[in-house]
């Protein structure tokens, strides 16, 4: 299905949840900050808010009674030939409210450098003007007409599937996200924006899909919820929309996330996912305790009980999609596990679990399971392919040929970890450069916050010590949404040629972070929490 029939969102919901700023925030660097990123924000305004009508002052300059023609005018280009240009050898053009643009030229006179500029590349304005809601400056907007070239075709067929293709029902999809596989669809959140907001627009939010996305009616959906020698209940969602309501916001993270770091030091099975798999998302349903509590299911007469299996309805001619919690996280009465119908404020997207999603904060993201279907409270752990032969870790010896998935326990809790999301790899400061900022997000799983972050450019010489930005409604060890975190960098006098920038967490159970990939390597690339470096250029 096409991704051009995205219909832009209101995240002002998402944004008015976002942790606000205290006035240690609020420092001339921050302030300086904002106001370069209100002016570069302008500027790439320009080319959200194209516009080419002819006012009527001008008209009346030329003395005609028939309102001039543009140049681009019945020239027409199909979104198929507008996706062929995302470079500058091909020339880059976008799309905005039926008007196709020609950008190549102004790529490179975007004062902010041209990374988050290319994510429009080849694409639709839309959707970063819904991100980038403040921007608009209505005197900006004549600013790049003349690169208009002419109109989206309105007579271009959209593209078809077969009913016959397990993939013919996919729901469109946000066109900044950097896409690893079509089919199941899975991609990640670019990491120039993921530093922008504390909760994580819901369409920019990474997708892991491990098979179609199935269609699913509301009003057909039950929930089945049964146990080892305990009855079964099956609930339909007005059910479950009449127990009490109740709000987490939780970060979710792929196991897989910064895979390509253990790329570059052996090859590793797995989808090439760099620093995106990951973000944050306020949820809202019920909790798991009070369903089982509104349906009497009573476990404490059941002490044989250790795990509590789920399943989605995704599923291929095998098997479905599952796995397990430990019976201790299920049934924490701070552990707010969260049976989920709403993802920031609006019914969770297809690709995000409609209609009902298992969110098991402070775990991987493959335990947070979408399309609930089932879930079984059993004496032995699921079973499941995803939970026995899948998401483990091995020595960095262990090869495919010789590894027993028994002997390893599958991943629930993540480790500490943090990510440098600008400045992005390779990016040039002239000479007499004094400072960098660096923005970027921290995370530890099982509730553990961030205690701390540091940050270098001198090779672990010297540290500097970040601001960190936190949810502030979260209570100690319930810590389940990451901290983003921000670090005027000072450079080292007199240095020139290429730097690397590198940042490490602490969490609040004082782990730290491994500083190097090397020693944590493993066959399926997962957990790569090492040291992050981004390098960049003074010259």
């Amino acid at each position: 299905t096409s991704v051009w029939n995205f219909k832009p969102h209101n995240f002002s919901n998402v944004t008015s949840i976002s942790p606000l700023s205290t006035s240690d925030d609020r420092s001339n660097e921050e302030n300086n900050r904002n106001k370069n990123l209100f002016s570069l924000a302008a500027l790439l305004l320009s080319t959200y808010t194209l516009t080419s009508h002819t006012t009527q002052s001008e008209s009346a300059q030329t003395n005609t009674t028939e309102e001039e023609k543009e140049p681009w005018e019945g020239i027409f280009y199909t979104k198929a030939e507008v996706r062929k240009h995302r470079t500058k050898e091909t020339g880059i053009w976008i799309t905005y409210h039926g008007l196709v643009y020609d950008i190549t030229k102004f790529v490179d006179l975007h004062p902010g450098g041209s990374s988050k500029l290319m994510l429009v590349a080849g694409g639709a304005l839309e959707p970063f003007w819904a991100f980038y809601t403040f921007h608009n400056r209505s005197e900006i907007s004549r600013m790049i007409d003349k690169y208009c070239i002419g109109e989206v075709d309105p007579d271009e067929e959209p593209e078809m599937l077969s009913d016959d293709d397990p993939f013919a029902h996919e729901p469109d999809r946000h066109p900044a996200l950097k896409v690893n596989s079509w089919q199941p669809f899975n991609a990640e959140t670019p990491s120039e924006l993921l530093a922008d907001k504390f909760v994580t627009p819901s369409d920019l939010l990474y997708v892991r899909n491990h098979l179609p996305v199935p269609v699913i009616d509301e009003n057909d959906y039950r929930l089945e919820i049964s146990g080892d020698g305990m009855y079964s209940v099956r609930l339909s969602m007005k059910d479950l929309k009449k127990m009490k309501k109740h709000n987490v916001v939780v970060t979710l993270q792929c196991a897989g996330n910064r895979r390509n770091d253990m790329k570059k030091v052996r090859e590793v099975k797995g989808l090439d996912w760099e620093q995106g798999a990951i973000g944050t998302a306020k949820w809202t349903g019920v909790r798991l305790i009070d369903v089982l509590q509104q349906i009497g299911f009573d476990l404490s007469n059941h002490a044989e009980i250790r795990h509590l299996h789920f399943e989605g309805l995704d599923k291929d001619f095998s098997h479905n999609y599952g796995g397990s919690i430990p019976i201790e996280k299920a049934m924490d009465r701070h552990g707010d596990v969260l049976l989920a119908y709403e993802m920031n404020d609006e019914p969770i997207p297809r690709d995000h679990g409609f209609p009902l999603r298992l969110i098991v904060p402070g775990y991987v993201g493959a335990r947070n399971c979408k399309w609930l279907a089932k879930l079984h409270f059993s004496f032995d752990e699921s079973d499941n392919h995803h939970q026995q032969k899948d998401y483990k870790t091995f020595s960095s010896s262990t090869a495919w040929e010789d590894v027993d998935w028994t002997k390893g326990r599958a991943i629930q809790e993540l480790p500490v970890t943090s990510v440098i999301c600008s400045p992005p790899e390779g990016t040039t400061y002239s000479k007499g450069t004094k400072e960098i900022q660096v923005r970027g997000y921290a995370y530890s799983g099982g509730g553990r916050g961030i205690n701390r972050v540091d940050v270098s450019i001198d090779e672990g010489k010297t540290w500097h010590s970040a601001k960190l930005k936190r949810d502030p409604e979260a209570a100690y060890n319930r810590e389940w949404a990451w901290t983003l975190w921000s670090c005027p960098l000072p450079i080292p006098e007199g240095s020139t040629g290429p730097l690397t920038i590198m940042v490490k967490a602490v969490d609040t159970s004082y782990n730290t972070q491994p500083d190097s990939i090397e020693h944590i390597w493993n066959i399926r690339g997962l957990l790569a929490n090492s040291w992050h470096k981004v390098g960049v250029k003074i010259e």
